[in-house]
């Protein structure tokens, strides 16, 4: 009797660790007609002339675009090419290098662990992280030789830290300080991805060695934060971060094509990072990272701010699951209470824009940037990614758009702010 209690109390607490069942039961995203849920068919039609129009002038060489609402997919359509050189049409289950889109979904993760008692928002990394201890502010740099002082910061960076991008971290090669685009490339931190055998930790622990632009939690500087945070998954979860997100995020929520590194057969899927050269579309080359990621690599670097890959379909449904409250398919993954935390503004006002705030990895769209007009509802959330992928969810209306293209450089594409713009004038209820 004693061994059949403490199996089943056993069992009760690998079942507690993850994602739980739910009462309730919000069904899978299934496609149905826009008119069933108040989305006129007409008005979703003006998106095929934006899309058809950017492809022909060049603006982009082509897109996905999904359109949901109520949990139903009422718009989802592929437009140009996936590959100009080789002249492959894209297609709706194409995949995409989401790049800060990751973001979102770390942030879930960290999430999921903190509900679960694992460590508290402002604890100091250093308790999980000791590399992290005792931060330095920068304060001088010499360019001959990047050579460098800095100073003790003012106080220790924490976990809500790293989530706001409020820690004082730069962001390498794609910062906006010069001396910290050299001072990371000479310390070799991973920026978005790699092809290299490296690990997150690796990465991370140089990082902690390196100053930072200001003393945490005095200004938000877009960061390597996220990345930080995906090695503390690893560390509190015991299951290395990939391992983590496909167990407890992705196979729960049925989000199959979700990868850092894409399974052998799913890489004919993957578009191809473009780039407008003399008037035509031509794929982008190896810079500071590899465009043949994540279809090629050593598959040991996680980058928990830049380094998945997704459908449109997929990432709606990881929308679909925060409209939802935290739940989806009778899978709880966070609470509604803890998603209200998430969307709250985590950072007063050092987000500096008048039309939204920051919560914990997403930005919030508030009463001036509804006002504004095309946003959204107050409450909607968004964010985008480096190789030119967008999304929004409005909680109040329910409707999810997601615009995935895969561009690097100047291509005068305008169809991000017009497609958020449309999906909301095509609501007819």
């Amino acid at each position: 009797m004693k061994y059949r209690f403490t199996a089943i109390a056993l069992a009760i607490v690998i079942t507690a660790g993850a994602q739980t069942g739910s009462a309730r039961k919000s069904p899978p995203l299934s496609e149905a007609l826009p008119e069933t849920v108040g989305m006129s068919p007409e008005r979703l039609a003006r998106i095929d002339s934006l899309l058809r129009g950017a492809v022909a002038q060049a603006q982009i060489p082509g897109a996905v675009a999904l359109v949901a609402r109520n949990g139903k997919i009422v718009y989802h359509k592929a437009f140009g090419m996936a590959n100009n050189e080789r002249g492959e049409a894209m297609k709706q289950d194409a995949i995409f290098r989401i790049a800060s889109q990751t973001k979102a979904i770390t942030a879930t993760a960290v999430m999921m662990l903190w509900e679960q008692g694992k460590f508290g928002l402002d604890d100091p990394i250093s308790r999980y992280i000791p590399e992290f201890k005792n931060p330095r502010v920068l304060q001088n740099f010499r360019y001959a030789d990047t050579s460098f002082t800095a100073v003790p910061a003012a106080r220790e960076i924490t976990i809500r830290h790293l989530l706001t991008h409020t820690s004082g971290l730069g962001y390498g090669m794609i910062d906006g300080d010069e001396r910290m685009k050299m001072i990371y490339q000479k310390a070799g931190v991973m920026d978005l991805f790699t092809t290299e055998n490296i690990s997150i930790g690796e990465s991370v622990k140089r990082l902690a060695a390196l100053p930072l632009h200001h003393n945490p939690g005095e200004k938000y500087t877009y960061s390597e934060g996220l990345d930080v945070l995906g090695y503390l998954i690893e560390i509190v979860s015991g299951e290395p971060f990939d391992q983590y997100l496909r167990r407890h995020l992705f196979e729960p929520l049925g989000m199959h094509d979700t990868w850092f590194y894409l399974p052998q057969q799913k890489t004919a899927r993957l578009v191809t990072v473009q780039k407008k050269e003399g008037g035509k579309w031509v794929p982008y080359p190896t810079t500071f990272y590899d465009p043949n990621y994540p279809a090629t690599g050593a598959r040991t670097f996680f980058s928990g701010g830049a380094g998945l890959s997704s459908t449109a379909k997929d990432y709606a449904t990881f929308l679909q699951m925060y409209l939802n409250g935290g739940e989806l398919n009778g899978t709880r993954i966070l609470s509604r209470t803890t998603i209200q935390s998430m969307m709250g503004n985590q950072v007063k006002n050092l987000f500096n824009d008048p039309n939204r705030h920051y919560g914990l990895a997403f930005g919030v769209l508030n009463e001036t940037g509804q006002n504004a007009g095309g946003q959204g509802s107050v409450g909607t959330f968004d964010w985008a990614g480096y190789f030119n992928t967008q999304y929004f969810a409005d909680p109040k209306e329910k409707i999810i758009g997601i615009l995935m293209k895969q561009t690097q450089g100047p291509t005068g594409d305008q169809t991000g702010g017009r497609f958020r713009m449309l999906v909301g004038q095509a609501v007819d209820d």
